[in-house]
């Protein structure tokens, strides 16, 4: 059975940080690709960032430069540290090794 499980989520106000977590099982996680999705209210869900099983990375224009993925394979977790949060960034934030998604986790940007 395939989990992942994010953490991480919460309420911060414009300019700070948040590192989003997500555990996996059921996957061999260090041959798998991982990604974070987001999705804002009356938004579709749109694909923040990725990480190859090489460490390749992928950002969306809109993130390049304040966020950035990671994964350490021995604790099969994949990272995503948000710096120089906007209130746009504002959203439930997904973890998903496709076909697999998480439950997601809140993230609230606001003064």
């Amino acid at each position: 059975q395939v989990r992942l499980v994010e953490s991480g989520g919460g309420l911060v106000q414009p300019g700070g940080s948040l590192r989003l977590s997500c555990a996996a099982s059921g996957i061999i996680f260090s041959h798998s690709a991982m990604g974070w999705y987001r999705q804002a209210p009356g938004k579709q869900r749109e694909l923040v960032s990725t990480i190859t099983s090489g460490g390749t990375t992928y950002y969306v224009d809109s993130v390049k430069g304040r966020f950035t993925i990671s994964r350490d394979n021995a604790k099969n977790t994949v990272y995503l540290q948000m710096n120089s949060l906007k209130p746009e960034d504002t959203a439930v934030y997904y973890c998903s090794s496709l076909p697999y998604w998480g439950q997601g986790t809140q993230v609230t940007v606001s003064s």
